[in-house]
Parts: C-alpha cells; structure tokens; sequence
C-alpha cells in the first residue's frame, strides 16, 4: 500500500538528517509537509520580533528547499488538535511523522494528535533527532532518575556509545514517485506568514546579522570547520563575552530551529577531532553539545523544570520583587555599563556570548539585584533567538545557584568580568555610544569620574546616564548570607523529610494572558 503521508516540521525545520521526513517518503505516492503557527506559543511565551523573523526566514528557506524536490511546505494556521481532524479527511491521510519533541506542552500536544491519528487509523512515526540520544532511554539507563551532574551524565552516554549519525537529506530519487498536490492558491492558503500577519512591525527588527534557514545554517557550519585549529583548540571559558565580533559559532540559533542537526554538527567535529589534538568535553565544542544534552535530559525528567516552585532540584529562595530594578535591568539601565551594553546586544540583535549571559544572569539574581531567575528568564525567552525552554530554565537555575551549582560565594563582578578581556572598554563604546569619551579608567565605572571628566565627555552620570542602581560592593556580600539562609533551610528541610517530615506540593502553573497575534494565528491570511 502506498500511503498519503503528512511530515510535521516543527522544531526540525531542515531536510538533512531528518529521519521523520524520510519515513514519511518511504512507500508513499503523496507527500504534505506542513508546519503548523500553533497560537498556544505566543499565548504562552514572549516572542521578540528578532525570533519571528528568524522563524520566518527558517520556513521560506525550507520552502525553497522544498521546491527543489518539486514539493511545497503548507504553513496552517491553528491548534494542533484542532486544524489534524481537517486535514486527516480532507488529504484522506494514511500516515503522520514527526520529530520527537519532549518539552512539556509538546508532550502533551503530541499525545493528544496521535490519539487523533488513531481515532482516523492513521500510522504514526515519531523519530529522535532534536538531541544526541533519546532523552528518555538516558533516564531509564539511569534507573529511571535524571543524571543531575555533566560527569553522570558523560558515564551514562559512554555506556550508550557514540549518537547515532546523520541520516542523509532526501532528493528527487527519494520522491520519483511520489507528488506534493499544490493549488494556484497555495500562496494564499499555505504560504509562508509575514511578520505583519504575525503582528509584528519589521520596522522595528534589529540588524540582520544571522538569517534564518538550513541554507545559512550549513554555510555557517562549513565555514567554522573549516577552522580546525580553532575547533581543535576550543575552549569555551578562554573565549570573550564582549568581544566586538562573535568569539563563538553562533550556531545556537540554527540549532534551537532544527536548522542545523546537533547531530551533524557532532559527527563534524569527530571528523575533525580524529588523530588530532584537541580539547575535550566540557570546554570542547562537543562539550558544548553535551551541555545541551544534559539540559535537555533534566528538562524532559524533571517536574516545574521551568519554576522555582514544585521543582525537586531548585533550592527555595526568597527572591524580591521590584519589578524597577527588573525594567533598568532588562532594558540596560543598571548604570553598570559592562552589563548594560550586553542587555542592550541582547535587545537590538538577539544574541549574547554565553558568557555575558553569566554576567547579566549573576547580577540580576545572587549577585546583586536579589530577583528570581524566572524572571530573567522570561526576558531571556522574548529576547534571545537561541530561547530553548530546557536550556533557558537549566541555565537560569545553574547560573542563580539554584540547582546543578552550588557555589554561591563565587560572583561576576559587574566591573572587574569586563576587565579581564576589554580593558578599553571597546564593546562598551559600540552598545552604549553616548559614553564612548569616557578615558578607558572611568569606562566601567563612570560614576567615579570626576564631574569635569563627565561634562569633557558629554554624558554626567544621574542626568545622561543613570547611577549604579546598587552598590556591588554592599550587596553582594549581603546576598551571600541570603544564599546560605536559603540553602540552610533546604538542607534544615531534607532533614526533616527523612525524618519523616513532608513537602509542600508546588504551585499549580498559571497561564499568561497572550498577545494579539495568538488571535492572529488561528486565522487565514487573506487572499
């Protein structure tokens, strides 16, 4: 039996290594490959007009590619749940593939349609390849607990072998037989949406300095391993989070859409590491891989993995609420210009260094500002175009000191970070222009300029730019003793449950209310 097949693109926006796509062109004479605008999405969480374009730009890309296996992508408008019972009787569909999600609203959204499909008996296929491994299979190799630390974690995969590699991306031999239908309206019923339908102004956008698409995302690949002494070399903690062009791959973007395998990118790199030198996880660019391995595998295992409360991992803490500091700290209005200007990369182009995602991330919680890392992380989410629910709660959670690190003694200084590889200040000057005449001594703290140094520059702090909103000095050691409050009650608790003491059930999650456009997509564009 030849089947009418659906491919499902959601995350995966790609044709190589696509495991899901070539089992929906196996024995199969009709081929719909759809991506869904789900208006839970922009219900549910913040998305800059950064993301949006790189997300529109990922679909016209993998539209074009598309038509060069004389096929179309047909981008629906709707729930899930909602927009298959359509489908399924209008294509007469036979079989569904689709990448395996493991975010917890996809869990949830996937387990619902496939019950859809069988309620129509459909054939469903679910393949691995957002990650390494199958996240789950890591669990239960580690009796069905998730692996809490990156060396469990490499002692679990060691045990597994390497991941699987690449599956090759179709062509037109894998398709001789098979046909996308396409109608003269396809544009207009199907076609790819525009920022404005999205709600979005483009005018608004920041630079373009990373288009989406698997076309940019291979080119950028090739163009990094064609580096091989610096792969070979790489060592994450001895790059610099404000050097004036990337120290890293940027390749996050592409990996956060499916525009770039993680699993190519890994095979492509043990190409390069064989019979070299080279550093090793968790420095390493496969290191860096594991990272979101690790993050991945806690988020698919681990309750709230996104809250503080109801979350087993994440230590209690008192946060304060001021929603002030939020703001000067989200739009770059702390008066600490090193992490000012790094907010304000974040808000105008939508990537930071990872390492000034440290610095940022240190000060708004532990370090100064005493706010909860759930809050950073919803700027995190609107703002960054790499936002992975896992690996945005993960890395919030580590970097607060709230679970997977411990050592909250140790903070970025909003001052001396910056120093260590900028000492002019240089990165300063291009975010924050308006204090590019200040000497390279009073950059990074412009404050303590004498007043004639500050009108010589143009800018007097407290009127042209604002005062350090906390003095580090002051708060950070009291925010110390706050983290050891905090973690002498988690441990006062332990104590307690084995005692015999119980916990409290966390918090039921509250739904945020959602932006014009989560109305936007649940219609057709106009033809």
């Amino acid at each position: 039996m030849k089947h009418i097949s659906i491919h499902w693109f959601r995350k995966g926006l790609r044709l190589h290594d696509n495991p899901a796509l070539l089992a929906a062109m196996t024995d199969c004479h009709t081929l719909y490959p759809i991506f869904i605008l789900d208006p839970w999405f922009p219900k549910n969480m913040r998305v800059s007009v950064n993301r949006w374009r790189f997300l529109v730009e990922s679909l016209r890309d993998l539209d074009e590619s598309l038509q060069k296996l004389n096929s179309r992508l047909f981008v629906v408008r709707g729930c899930p749940t909602e927009v298959f019972p359509v489908l399924f009787k209008e294509w007469k569909v036979t079989r569904l593939t689709f990448e395996i999600d493991t975010e917890p609203y996809s869990r949830q959204r996937d387990c619902e349609v496939v019950r859809l499909a069988a309620e129509h008996g459909i054939q469903v296929i679910q393949k691995v390849s957002n990650t390494l491994y199958d996240t789950d299979r890591v669990i239960a190799e580690n009796n069905g607990k998730v692996p809490l630390t990156y060396v469990r974690l490499q002692t679990l995969l060691a045990a597994l072998g390497p991941p699987k590699r690449p599956v090759p991306a179709p062509t037109l031999e894998n398709l001789k037989d098979c046909c996308t239908p396409c109608k003269d309206n396809h544009d207009a019923e199907y076609g790819i949406p525009t920022l404005e339908e999205l709600g979005q102004d483009p005018e608004q956008a920041g630079p373009r300095l990373y288009p989406g698409g698997e076309s940019e995302a291979l080119c950028r690949l090739d163009l990094h391993m064609n580096r091989t002494a610096w792969v070979c070399n790489f060592q994450k903690p001895q790059t610099e989070p404000n050097s004036l062009n990337p120290s890293t791959t940027v390749l996050s973007p592409y990996i956060k859409f499916g525009c770039l395998s993680v699993r190519t990118f890994w095979w492509r790199l043990a190409e390069i590491y064989q019979g070299r030198k080279h550093s090793n996880p968790p420095v390493s660019l496969h290191g860096q891989l594991l990272w979101r391995e690790f993050f991945y595998t806690a988020g698919a295992g681990i309750p709230n993995f996104n809250k503080m409360e109801g979350n087993p991992v994440c230590v209690q803490v008192d946060w304060d609420n001021n929603p002030e500091h939020l703001r000067a700290w989200s739009e770059g209005r702390t008066g600490y210009p090193f992490i000012d200007a790094i907010m304000t990369q974040l808000r105008t182009e939508g990537w930071i260094h990872h390492l000034a995602r440290h610095a940022v991330a240190c000060f708004l919680t532990r370090g100064d500002l005493w706010i909860s890392w759930e809050q950073g992380q919803k700027v995190f989410e609107e703002l960054l175009l790499d936002a992975d629910w896992s690996l945005n709660a993960g890395n919030w959670q580590w970097l607060s000191a709230s679970a997977f690190f411990h050592q909250f003694f140790r903070i970025y200084s909003p001052v001396a970070f910056g120093k260590k590889t900028d000492k002019g200040g240089e990165y300063i000057k291009k975010y924050l222009p308006f204090l590019r005449k200040f000497p390279a001594e009073y950059i990074y703290e412009p404050w303590k300029a004498p007043r004639s140094v500050q009108e010589q520059a143009g800018c007097v702090i407290g009127r042209d730019y604002p005062k350090p909103v906390v003095v580090h000095e002051v708060v950070s050691k009291r925010n110390v003793e706050r983290m050891k409050a905090a973690y002498a009650r988690r441990s006062a608790s332990a104590t307690a449950q084995l005692e015999g003491g119980g916990g409290k059930k966390g918090a039921k999650r509250k739904t945020p209310a959602g932006p014009s456009v989560a109305e936007l997509l649940t219609k057709k564009p106009k033809t």
